[in-house]
Order: structure tokens, then C-alpha cells, then sequence
């Protein structure tokens, strides 16, 4: 293992050593203190009656260690595992969206949810549930775009997946085969024993696009799962008009294509008619087997704050007892 400390907020780091430089440079350059003159205590002096202990300069350092290390805590110090191999459980996991056009439209009158916000939502607290998962995310409309590779900074893929509105790329189309494509591709020097691919669509495949043969020969010879969801019924969804308010709009879903696609590989197809469906089919995945492997975690990080805070009040509570009961008066 190779490690080191790192800091989250450098700047805050140099911002306050800066300032504690230029405190030092002013009380030890600028400030002069006052100064009483005692005939009692020259003549003690002059008979060389007095103390030699350096308390000053100790009362001094102590406190310049105190600030320093207050500036050193602001900046929030973490050590770095540059590169581990821990033991985890879990799968590797991409996630493949639909992001077209028809992802507007919403199920249910008594729960007007768009789809596309309804399957962020779902995606979110699935992803929530699988802290040992890697899981990436590839969006796909007329083109396919790979978003989030894989990670378990669930933190940023959360940010990302919240962040999907369509219209990102081109919703005019639904390239369901080359959003397969792309995510097995993310996919490839995975090495992982268990890969599964969860496929979210509300239509069938625009003209145009790849094969799904080709598709499924790849997701073989990675030893891929692909899970399937179909969103939306046969009657179709609904969309709030300017005009004529709500009106409803038939979307062919391919259910045999979706079939094909998750019995080939060992996955399972799946429909949701509604939002309730969508959060039981995310719960019925979150089902699945896991798989212990060794995998390389880069910049492991671990905070460190709380020791070196301890430290700092036992040193404030050090300069409180020698200033106020040991050396009384004694000051910077």
C-alpha cells in the first residue's frame, strides 16, 4: 500500500497560513508591549535574583503550534490509499437510459410523474442500495452518449443521474441496441465475475440502428446479464397540453425485443405500468446474487480530523492551565 496526506480545501490551507504568517511577523515585528519600569524589581535584576526559564518563548510556541494547527484542520486532511485491493461484494452495473422524446409522458392521472423523472428517481434509490456495486450510466435517445463510467462515488453518480434532462442529446429517436453497445463497451476490461446491464425503455428501436444479434453476441462473450424494463402500458402514456390539457399518446413498446435481450443473457424482462411498478422491479433486481471479487480502489481517502482536533484541545486546555494557574500573566 502506498500512502499519503492529502488536503480537500488547499486554498483554505494557504489562506490561513498566510494570515498566521503575517499575526507572527506583526506581534514579533510591530506590536512593542508596554513596558513598566519598577525600581524594586532593577535592583533584583541588577543582584541577579530572577528567573531563567524560558516560559515566555515556551507560552510562545505553544500557542504558535495551536494556530497552525487550526489552520491545518480547516483544509480538512485526509490520508490517501493511493492504490488498495479490498474484498468487496457486489456486481459491476451499467445503467442504460432512455432519454428520448416520449420519456415525457406520465402513467398515471393520480400520479402525473414523467417517466424520465420517475426512472431517475428509482435509478437513485436503487443505486442507494447497492454501496458495494460499481455502477456507471450510458444515456441513449437518437444517439447513444456514455455519461458516468463505472464508480463507487455514488455521491457524484447520484449529482449526475439528477442532473438528466431531456434533451441532453438528440430525443428524437430510440437507439435502444447502440445504448446496449455502449454500455458493454464500458464494460469490457471489467473484471468482475457477475456484470449485468439494466436497460430502461419506453419504445422500440429507431431505424438506423444496430443489430441486436451483434448485441447479444457481445454481452455472451462478456458474460454480461441484461435486465430489461419496459415502461408504459398498451394504452399508452399522458401529456398535459397547452391547450387541450391532458391528452393521451400510444408509444410501441417492444415487449419481444426487450424478452430477447434478457432471456439470451440470463437477465429477466420486466414491465412497469406505473411508478408503483417501477419501484418493485428496482427492488426485485436489488435482488441479486452477489459475488465476492477483488478489485483496485484508487485514492481511498480517510479522514483524519478528529485526532489531531483532540490534540489541539488538549494543548488549548495545556496553555489555559499554565497561563491562568502556572504562569500568570504570562502572554504573546
Amino acid at each position: 500500500m502506498e500512502w499519503s496526506i492529502k488536503f480537500a480545501y488547499v486554498p483554505v490551507l494557504y489562506g490561513a497560513l498566510c494570515l498566521l504568517l503575517l499575526a507572527i511577523l506583526y506581534r514579533w515585528g510591530f506590536k512593542k508591549n508596554s513596558f513598566y519600569r519598577y525600581p524594586l524589581t532593577q535592583f533584583l535584576l541588577t543582584e541577579g535574583v530572577g528567573l531563567s526559564f524560558p516560559y515566555k518563548k515556551i507560552m510562545n510556541v505553544l500557542r504558535c503550534i495551536i494556530l497552525c494547527g487550526l489552520a491545518f484542520l480547516m483544509a480538512r486532511p485526509q490520508l490517501v490509499d493511493k492504490q488498495s485491493k479490498v474484498s468487496v461484494e457486489g456486481i459491476d452495473i451499467m445503467l442504460a437510459l432512455d432519454v428520448s422524446g416520449s420519456m415525457q409522458l406520465f402513467d398515471s392521472l393520480e400520479d402525473p410523474q414523467r417517466r424520465i423523472d420517475v426512472a431517475k428517481k428509482e435509478a437513485i434509490n436503487f443505486m442507494k442500495k447497492r454501496d458495494d456495486d460499481p455502477i456507471g450510466l450510458v444515456l441513449f435517445g437518437n444517439e447513444a452518449v456514455s455519461r458516468c463510467p463505472l464508480t463507487l462515488d455514488k455521491k457524484m453518480l447520484e449529482s449526475i443521474i439528477s442532473d438528466v434532462e431531456l434533451g441532453m442529446i438528440n430525443p428524437e429517436g430510440t437507439m435502444i441496441i447502440r445504448g446496449v453497445v455502449m454500455a458493454l463497451n464500458r464494460m469490457r476490461k471489467s473484471e468482475a465475475k457477475s456484470k449485468v446491464i439494466i436497460v430502461l425503455t419506453d419504445g422500440e428501436p429507431t431505424p438506423g440502428d444496430l443489430d441486436p444479434q451483434a448485441a447479444l453476441e457481445m454481452a455472451k462473450k462478456q458474460g454480461v446479464k441484461i435486465y430489461t424494463i419496459g415502461i408504459g402500458s398498451e394504452e399508452g402514456g399522458f401529456y398535459q397540453h397547452p391547450l387541450f390539457g391532458v391528452q393521451q399518446a400510444r408509444v410501441p413498446l417492444n415487449k419481444n425485443l426487450l424478452y430477447t435481450l434478457a432471456h439470451e443473457t440470463g437477465g429477466k424482462f420486466f414491465q412497469a405500468k406505473d411508478p408503483a411498478d417501477l419501484a418493485t422491479i428496482y427492488n426485485t433486481i436489488n435482488t441479486l446474487e452477489k459475488t465476492e471479487y477483488e478489485t483496485n480502489i484508487y485514492h481511498k481517502l480517510y479522514d483524519i480530523f478528529m485526532p489531531f482536533l483532540w490534540i489541539l484541545i488538549g494543548l488549548a486546555a495545556l496553555d489555559v492551565l499554565l497561563s491562568r494557574f502556572i504562569w500568570m500573566g504570562i502572554g504573546l
